[in-house]
C-alpha cells in the first residue's frame, strides 16, 4: 500500500523545564491520524495536581484555564516565634508560625495574567486580585525579555538565576502557612492566556506553525491546555473536539472540519464511465459503534472543575466510549459535542470504496468529496494505487455541531469576599474579669471588607523607636466609629433619653438586641471612645449605620468618660474571642503605646495612652454628708472593687487590693486644699473645719495608683 509520509520536524510542547519532544511525523494518513493508537494527548488529571518533579511537562495555555503548575523553586520553611503573656504569676507562651517563598511555572507560552488562585481548594486570591492570606506576589508573564525574579536572584545569585523567558510563572514571597498546616499548599491558578475564547483551528495553527493550514473556523474553546506526548497528539485532540480531520498537502497538513465546506465531486457512474471503474458499499454492524459517549471536560461556571456530559443512542450495542478534552467549555457545548461525536461514530459505519482512473491522483487523503448517486458529504479516509487504478476508501461525514442544552450542575464555590483595608482600635481594657497587676492592652481589628481574616501585629512601647512582633490578630471584631455621640447621662440609671449612632467597618457586621437579663450577664458591652457602655436595642439604618438605644452608661468604672465622645471615636463590641490582650509593664502608665497591623491591604497604626485604668481601683460612690449637732459633719462613701461588680445584699464586694486606704482632698473656701488619708470609708469634720470646706474629693489608694476622684459639694449636700 502506498503511503503519504509527513516529513515534519517535532517541536517542544512543554518548554525548557521538561516536556516531551513531539512531532507531526506520521506514516500514512489513515485511521491512525484520526483515531490515534498509543499516543496520549492532553489529559484532565494533568492540570489538577501540583508537581515539583524535574522534567515535568508545562502546558501551553490558550484562553483561560485552571492549572496547578509545577513548583520550580522554593526556600525552606521560615520559622517565626512570638512570646505572649508572662505577667505576674503567669507563665509566658511562645507561638510559632511559618512562611515560605516559592515559584510555580504556569504556562509554556506567554500569558496575559492570572485571575483567581486556590490553595488546597480554598480561595487564596479573589477575582479582584485580593489575597486572603498574607503573602508577597509577583507574576512573570513569560515575555522574551523578562528579567530574573529579584527574590530568587538575591538567594541563588544573579548568575545562577534563569529568567525563564517564554515561561509564565508566579512567585510567592513569605506566604503565611498557618492556614495550610504549616506546609506549602497545593495551588491551582486561573491562568488567562488570551483575551476571550480561542477557536480550535487558531490553537492548532499556533502549535504547529507553518506546518498546518486551517482555512475553516472551528468550534471556540474558552480555554485549552496544550500538553501530551507530541504535537501531533495535541492536534488530534483539537481535531476530535472540532469534529475535524486532516488533509495531506505537500509538506504540511490542512485541518478541515465543516461538513458544508467545499467538496470535490466524483462522478462514479460505474462500469459504463471508465474501464475498470467499480465501487463497493460497506455498512458495519450497528453494535460496532458505541451506544454511549461520555465527554469529560472543564467547566468554567463550576470553577473549572471536571464535568461530565453523556450522549446515548437507542438500538443495539453496549459499548461506551470516553473522550477526555482538556479544555474549558460550557455545559451546553459539552453536551452538543458529546452528541456530535456519537452521531459521527454512528454515521461513519458506512464506508464506500471507489475505483477511479489514475488521472485522478490529485485527490488527496482527507479530501472532502461528493459521490454521484450517494447522499451527503464524504471524506477520503484511505487511498492506494493498484494497477494504475486509484482506489479510494471514503467514509460518511456527519453534520456539524448539534445544538442542545445541558446543565453542569451546581457548585458550592468558596465565597470570594473582599478583605478591604484593616480597621484597628486599641485601648486599655477596663477590669472585666479577675483583677490584673499590670496594665492590660486590648487590640481589636477587622476589615472594611467581609473577607478580612487577620493581620500581623507589632507593638512599640517607646513612641515608635523600636517595635516587637506580638503575633496576629484575633478573629474579626465588630467595630466601627461614632457618628452621633450619646451625650451626658447618669451612670446609675438606664439612659432612655439619649441614643448612639455608629457606623460599622463593613456591611457584613450585625448588632443584636439584648433583654435586661442578658445585659446583666454582660451582653452588648461596647467601648465607645473611652466609655464602656451597654445597649438594649440595635436598629439598622442602612449604609452600615446603626442606632443604639436603652443605654447603660459608664460601666466598670468608666463613668468619668461619659459625654467625652466625639464623631469619629472608636466603637468596639467587646467579645473575648475577638480581642487580643497584651500585658504591659507598669512603667508605661502615663505614656502612649502604639500598635502596627499589617494585613492584606495597607498597614494601619493605632495609638492610645495608658492611664492605669486596668490596674487602679474604681472611684468610690454614694458620697454622703451628715450634719452633727455640734456643728461638725460626718462624710462616708461606698467602696467599689476591681474584683466584684455585682451588688449583693448583705455582702460587701471583695477588696481586690493589698490594703484599704483612701486619699481625701478637702477643698477650702479660699481655694486652698488639704489632703488627708484614712483607712476607713468615712471622715469626720470638726465644727471648726466644716464651714471652711466646700468640696470633698475621695480617691481609693491602690497598689498601682489612685482611683479617679469622687466629689461631694458640701454647699449643696448633694452627690455628684
Amino acid at each position: 500500500m502506498a503511503t503519504v509520509v509527513l516529513m515534519v520536524a517535532g517541536s517542544l510542547i512543554g518548554g525548557p523545564i521538561g516536556g516531551a519532544v513531539g512531532g507531526l511525523a506520521g506514516n500514512a494518513i489513515d485511521h491512525a491520524i484520526l483515531r490515534p493508537k498509543g499516543r496520549e494527548g492532553p489529559r484532565l488529571t494533568e492540570l489538577r495536581v501540583q508537581t515539583s518533579s524535574y522534567g515535568t511537562q508545562i502546558p501551553r495555555i490558550f484562553g483561560t484555564m485552571r492549572v496547578a503548575g509545577s513548583v520550580i523553586w522554593a526556600t525552606d520553611l521560615i520559622e517565626h516565634r512570638t512570646s505572649r503573656g508572662g505577667g505576674k504569676g503567669k507563665p509566658s507562651t511562645t507561638e510559632y508560625s511559618y512562611t515560605a517563598s516559592f515559584a510555580v511555572a504556569l504556562s509554556a507560552r506567554p500569558i496575559l495574567g492570572v485571575g483567581r488562585i486556590w490553595a488546597d481548594g480554598k480561595l487564596l486570591r479573589g477575582a479582584a486580585g485580593d489575597f486572603k492570606a498574607r503573602t508577597g506576589f509577583r507574576l512573570h508573564v513569560g515575555s522574551e525579555d523578562q528579567a530574573p525574579d529579584p527574590l530568587i536572584a538575591s538567594i541563588e545569585g544573579t548568575i545562577a538565576t534563569p529568567a525563564h523567558r517564554g515561561i509564565a510563572y508566579a512567585v510567592f514571597e513569605d506566604l503565611a502557612l498557618g492556614d495550610f498546616g504549616n506546609r506549602i499548599p497545593s495551588l491551582t491558578f486561573e491562568v488567562i492566556g488570551d483575551a476571550g475564547p480561542q477557536t480550535a483551528d487558531a490553537i492548532a495553527r499556533e502549535i504547529a506553525g507553518d506546518l498546518l493550514d486551517t482555512p475553516e473556523a472551528m468550534v471556540p474553546l474558552m480555554g485549552f491546555a496544550a500538553s501530551g506526548a507530541s504535537v501531533r497528539a495535541v492536534l488530534e485532540t483539537l481535531a476530535g473536539a472540532a469534529g475535524g480531520w486532516f488533509r495531506a498537502e505537500v509538506g504540511k497538513l490542512t485541518l478541515l472540519g465543516a461538513r458544508d465546506g467545499a467538496a470535490r465531486a466524483l462522478d462514479d457512474a460505474g462500469a459504463g464511465a471508465e474501464r475498470g471503474v467499480r465501487r463497493r458499499r460497506d455498512i458495519a454492524a450497528a453494535d460496532s459503534a458505541p451506544q454511549t459517549v461520555t465527554l469529560a471536560y472543564y467547566e468554567p461556571a463550576r470553577d473549572y472543575q471536571a464535568g461530565i456530559q453523556r450522549a446515548t443512542r437507542p438500538g443495539a450495542g453496549q459499548r461506551e466510549s470516553r473522550v477526555e478534552l482538556a479544555a474549558a467549555i460550557d455545559a451546553a457545548s459539552a453536551k452538543a459535542l458529546a452528541e456530535t461525536i456519537l452521531q459521527r461514530l454512528d454515521i461513519e459505519r458506512e464506508r464506500r470504496t471507489l475505483a477511479l482512473p489514475w488521472r485522478l491522483l490529485s485527490i488527496r487523503p482527507g479530501e472532502r468529496v461528493t459521490i454521484a448517486g450517494a447522499a451527503g458529504i464524504w471524506r477520503v479516509d484511505q487511498w492506494r494505487l493498484e494497477g494504475m487504478v486509484l482506489l479510494l476508501e471514503c467514509v460518511a461525514v456527519a453534520p456539524g455541531m448539534l445544538i442542545t442544552g445541558a446543565s453542569g450542575g451546581r457548585v458550592l464555590s468558596t465565597p470570594d469576599l473582599p478583605a478591604g483595608e484593616t480597621a484597628l482600635h486599641i485601648f486599655e481594657l477596663p477590669p472585666l474579669g479577675a483583677p490584673v497587676s499590670v496594665p492590660r492592652l486590648a487590640i481589636a481589628a477587622a476589615g472594611t471588607g467581609p473577607g478580612w481574616r487577620s493581620a500581623a501585629l507589632l507593638l512599640s512601647e517607646d513612641d515608635g523607636a523600636s517595635w516587637s512582633p506580638i503575633g496576629g490578630t484575633a478573629p474579626p471584631a465588630i467595630l466601627g466609629t461614632v457618628v452621633t455621640p450619646p451625650g451626658a447621662a447618669p451612670s446609675h440609671l438606664e439612659d432612655r433619653r439619649n441614643h448612639l449612632v455608629v457606623e460599622l467597618a463593613n456591611g457584613a457586621m450585625v448588632l443584636h438586641d439584648a433583654d435586661p437579663a442578658a445585659m446583666a450577664a454582660g451582653a452588648n458591652l461596647a467601648m465607645v471612645g473611652d466609655e464602656l457602655l451597654q445597649f438594649a436595642r440595635a436598629t439598622p439604618l442602612g449604609e452600615r449605620r446603626w442606632t443604639l438605644d436603652g443605654l447603660w452608661r459608664g460601666r466598670r468604672g468608666t463613668e468619668a468618660a461619659i459625654a467625652t465622645q466625639a464623631t469619629g471615636d472608636r466603637f468596639v463590641l467587646l467579645d473575648a474571642g475577638a480581642l487580643v490582650t497584651r500585658d504591659l509593664p507598669a512603667t508605661v502608665v502615663g505614656r502612649s503605646v502604639r500598635v502596627f497591623a499589617q494585613g492584606l491591604g495597607e498597614a494601619q497604626m493605632a495609638e492610645t495612652e495608658v492611664s492605669g485604668l486596668s490596674v487602679v481601683p474604681p472611684s468610690p460612690v454614694h458620697l454622703r454628708s451628715a450634719e452633727r449637732a455640734d456643728g461638725g459633719a460626718d462624710v462616708d462613701w461606698v467602696r467599689r472593687s476591681r474584683g466584684g461588680w455585682d451588688w449583693i445584699d448583705g455582702v460587701d464586694v471583695p477588696l481586690s487590693e493589698e490594703f484599704e486606704r483612701y486619699q481625701v482632698t478637702l477643698v477650702l473656701a479660699e481655694g486652698a486644699a488639704r489632703i488627708v488619708e484614712t483607712d476607713t470609708a468615712r471622715i469626720s469634720l470638726t465644727a471648726e473645719e466644716r464651714p471652711a470646706v466646700t468640696t470633698i474629693r475621695v480617691r481609693q489608694i491602690g497598689a498601682q495608683g489612685l482611683s479617679a476622684p469622687a466629689s461631694l459639694s458640701l454647699s449643696t449636700s448633694g452627690e455628684d
